[in-house]
């Protein structure tokens, strides 16, 4: 299932779910993360609150559920939030907790 309009993140698993949705969304903003990570689990309300305001499909995975995302998009710590335009990676940003004014910032959204 993609996300349109929503109110909260939309849970990935896969490499072939991301490049779905990177199909078929102009813009994505991606955020990695991991289980038992407690600055990712502090980022759920401000994923959520950036999904209500904003037009831009946000969604969350684990990239070592699909480890080939480990590599190809260079995850060395998370949170990591990829931002995704007409396909093709424009902006990541790793700087463990983000507030919701800083995400809405890096989507050119402020």
């Amino acid at each position: 299932m993609a996300p349109t309009t929503q109110n909260r993140p939309h849970v990935i698993d896969s490499k072939a779910a991301l490049e779905k949705l990177l199909a078929e969304h102009d813009r994505v903003l991606v955020e990695f993360h991991t289980e038992g990570c407690t600055i990712c689990a502090s980022m759920e309300p401000v994923l959520g609150a950036v999904a209500k305001a904003t037009d831009v499909p946000v969604v969350t995975m684990n990239p070592r559920d699909d480890s080939v995302l480990v590599e190809e998009y260079d995850v060395r710590s998370v949170p990591k939030l990829l931002l995704f335009e007409d396909g093709e990676l424009t902006k990541t940003k790793e700087d463990g907790f983000v507030p919701v004014d800083d995400v809405r910032q890096f989507l050119g959204e402020s």
